[in-house]
């Protein structure tokens, strides 16, 4: 079975995005534009691996890991933004957040980090 990695991401276009560059590199992903959508959803105790954007009206990203970790799901989780911010990467690094990604990130780095989260959790 492929890893599934779950894509949560406001923005349209940057969600599609990576779904298809996830998807080119062999795992199968599910998008969802919120992080409520996806905290409804029955994919949350499979999920490989979750991409999560940071600024997101609702829920943030970060918020979504800590709300994610509470509830016992301890899903390795990659952040990313347009926006980037030391403050913030530095929060959720020390949250356990396993990567904080500027958008547009590399393939080659999306790739790295996604191995060493399916790695950590022994996928």
């Amino acid at each position: 079975m492929h890893p599934l990695i779950s894509i949560v991401d406001d923005d349209d276009g940057s969600r599609e995005a990576l779904a298809v560059l996830t998807r080119s590199f062999g795992f199968v992903a599910e998008t969802y534009a919120s992080a409520r959508e996806f905290l409804a959803s029955s994919r949350v105790p499979r999920t490989a691996c979750l991409i999560a954007d940071v600024n997101m009206p609702g829920m943030t990203g970060l918020q979504l890991h800590r709300r994610l970790v509470r509830l016992g799901h301890a899903i390795p989780t990659v952040l990313i933004t347009a926006y980037p911010d030391d403050a913030v990467r530095a929060r959720a690094l020390r949250d356990g957040v396993i990567g904080y990604l500027s958008k547009p990130c590399s393939d080659a780095t999306l790739l790295a980090i996604l191995g060493s989260a399916l790695k950590a959790v022994d996928y």
